[in-house]
């Protein structure tokens, strides 16, 4: 019989957002705020442009089968000007969390990786299946305001604005991430996915705006929560020409080739989406859920919380055992977020609350929580 591949054995039982809603199913009259999902409509533009491209499918002149290993020019060319870079370092994708585990194969299992903590799953438990040995954590805390004392690793997965605690990195700390990656020959995994929700100028929307950046960063994103493209996947990465492994030779090949190797290509309909995106405003969406934001955190003042400003979670510290204080939040108001330990232990004590639902959601849980954290209630 064949064995099973025993790096299963190292991740938890259930996948986070599993256990959660397996809690969760126990109650009823639940308000959900925990998955980041989007809820606002794909704005027309971007729906007509989709469904030209769906039409013309059918038809002998608009068919067109593969597309182009790293993604339709057009969509590269757009996203290459946004960021100033060259369009042949552009990977169109199905999505930001696909990529990571692409990149995974890309840089093998006898690499050391350090990660944000509390993190997004993804980092860690595709690390652990590639079958990694050295994983290093950074605790993000309020003691060292949710930038983390940066420790060396082959790898560096960074988040910003993070997901769950919403906090957004400086200029400054940047520029401390990439000079250390610089000084101890590590290479950034970067993930932007939520930079269209950044207020604070003085926090960068992509890592290369960091001078040097381009030198030891692979930037990672998405349209889902931008454009709304939750359910129809897209997203993209950028491997600059001039980082190099350690021994001198380009990165950018060897990714060029698990994109060919591993992939066809992101959906024909999807990209035709993706460039009519490119040339909307999404600040419209963005500022309902930052409208969002404010509700909720207007409900949770009498707690300590972190985020929102310039991401669409808000992290808010209850104090106590995380599991046990969602599940008593769950029991009491009906309110499911997600415990902020899931994340990682820097995350104890904490909930992640999500300002992505509809707006009637965002209301009725606003007034729950009230309810539960006023004494007078």
């Amino acid at each position: 019989m064949v064995k099973r591949n025993h790096n299963f054995e190292r991740l938890e039982p259930n996948y986070l957002f599993k256990r959660m809603l397996d809690i969760a199913a126990k109650y009823k009259s639940v308000v959900d705020l925990s998955i980041g999902d989007t809820s606002l409509p794909i704005p027309q533009e971007v729906t007509e442009a989709m469904e030209r491209k769906a039409q013309a499918l059918g038809t002998l002149e608009g068919y067109t089968g593969y597309g182009m290993g790293q993604g339709n020019l057009e969509l590269r060319e757009l996203l290459a000007q946004k960021y100033g870079r060259s369009a042949d370092e552009i990977f169109i994708s199905d999505g930001a969390k696909s990529d990571v585990g692409r990149l995974q194969l890309l840089f093998g299992n006898q690499v050391s990786i350090a990660v944000q903590d509390p993190a997004y799953p993804v980092y860690v438990d595709t690390s652990l299946l590639m079958g990694q040995k050295e994983i290093v954590y950074l605790p993000c805390t309020r003691e060292n305001n949710f930038f983390p004392e940066l420790k060396k690793a082959d790898l560096i997965y960074f988040c910003s604005p993070h997901n769950p605690t919403g906090y957004a990195a400086t200029r400054d700390q940047l520029t401390e991430l990439v000079e250390f990656a610089k000084k101890h020959n590590s290479i950034i995994i970067y993930d932007s996915a939520y930079a269209a929700f950044i207020q604070n100028p003085d926090c960068p929307g992509s890592i290369y705006e960091i001078p040097g950046a381009d030198e030891v960063a692979i930037e990672v994103s998405s349209f889902s929560k931008t454009f709304g493209f939750t359910g129809v996947r897209l997203g993209w990465s950028i491997v600059p020409k001039q980082l190099k492994y350690a021994d001198g030779r380009l990165v950018h090949p060897d990714y060029l080739r698990i994109a060919t190797t591993f992939f066809n290509g992101a959906s024909n309909i999807a990209q035709a989406g993706g460039v009519a995106a490119m040339q909307t405003d999404c600040s419209p969406l963005i500022a309902h859920y930052r409208e969002n934001v404010r509700i909720l955190r207007e409900a949770l003042k009498e707690r300590f919380v972190v985020g929102g400003g310039d991401a669409p979670y808000l992290f808010a510290y209850f104090g106590g055992n995380s599991w046990q204080e969602f599940e008593t939040l769950l029991e009491r108001s009906g309110v499911l977020a997600i415990p902020g330990s899931g994340f990682g232990r820097s995350g104890e004590g904490f909930l992640r609350f999500s300002a992505l639902a509809k707006r009637s959601t965002i209301e009725e849980a606003a007034n729950r929580l009230h309810c539960y954290l006023s004494p007078t209630c």
